[in-house]
């Protein structure tokens, strides 16, 4: 495990300080790219079709983003071990995570590596364009270097790394080449829903401003083609808006989340792993 936060660690990791990845998926904006990723995720019907089969989402909406937001920490700022241990978790979970897909008749499998492909080029990229959007400059070589960081995030899962997409010149023909692959189900059609528009629940219920603020912010960031796709296009002034809106107040909209309610939204655990990140690149 990653050691307490304030104390120097010899093992960074995956990445560490220097790296590109520590310094898009470290910052606060991040929570908008995870929810972008939901969005953009659901679009692919067998991806999809795990999720509706095999996840209580509805049900657990914080314990599945607390999940999803521990591995990310985990395998992007934990020590070597730490991120070892949470994908084993993973892979454990993703075996029993198969069926048939009720929109295309296909079986899926969620450690497929078609589909933990498209898992990772999304999230991984999700990051990116937010940070881009909202936290702050890139030169053209840092996001490729970015996305090759991703490589090792994905070979966790056991993608191959000669599949994953290396520089954003790769990551667009990727795109386009799964594009036809896409299409907007039922069920994908609630699952966006879920994400922009949260049920009044009792553990969203002191949630519901900031989530919809991020909701909104993910959505901004999304190619239009795929808004036109999901049934969630806006006016284009809509965008320009929440984007001079959410960029300077970005890390005043998200630390809430991060950190003022660790215990509720991410855990503990996640906010000393990140704190601890925090005083290694300091």
């Amino acid at each position: 495990m990653s050691r307490a936060n304030g104390e120097q660690r010899e093992d960074c990791g995956l990445f560490g300080p220097d790296t590109v990845a520590w310094k898009v998926i470290g910052h606060p904006v991040a929570l908008i790219g995870g929810m972008r990723a939901l969005i953009v995720q659901s679009l692919h019907p067998l991806a999809m079709a795990g999720v509706a089969q095999h996840s209580d989402y509805r049900n657990r909406a914080l314990d599945r983003l607390r999940r999803t937001a521990a591995y990310v920490t985990a395998t992007t700022f934990g020590d070597t071990e730490t991120a070892h241990a949470a994908a084993a978790r993973v892979k454990a979970v993703h075996r029993r995570v198969r069926g048939v897909d009720p929109v295309t008749r296909r079986a899926y499998s969620a450690d497929d590596p078609d589909t933990q492909l498209w898992v990772h080029c999304v999230e991984w990229h999700s990051f990116l364009a937010v940070y881009r959007a909202y936290g702050g400059r890139l030169a053209p070589e840092e996001q490729d270097a970015y996305l090759a960081e991703g490589k090792r995030a994905a070979a966790l899962l056991d993608v191959p790394p000669e599949r994953v997409p290396a520089s954003v010149a790769e990551m667009r023909e990727y795109f386009e080449g799964v594009r036809p692959q896409l299409c907007i189900s039922e069920h994908a059609r609630e699952a966006i829903e879920f994400v922009i528009h949260p049920p009044l629940t009792r553990e969203l219920l002191p949630l519901q401003v900031p989530l919809r603020i991020v909701a909104r912010a993910a959505i901004a960031t999304v190619p239009r083609h795929l808004r036109a796709l999901a049934g969630i296009e806006g006016p284009r002034s809509i965008d320009a808006v929440t984007v001079a809106a959410v960029r300077p107040a970005a890390v005043a909209l998200t630390l809430p989340l991060l950190r003022d309610a660790p215990g509720l939204v991410l855990g503990a655990e996640v906010r000393a792993m990140r704190d601890s990140a925090r005083a290694l690149a300091a």
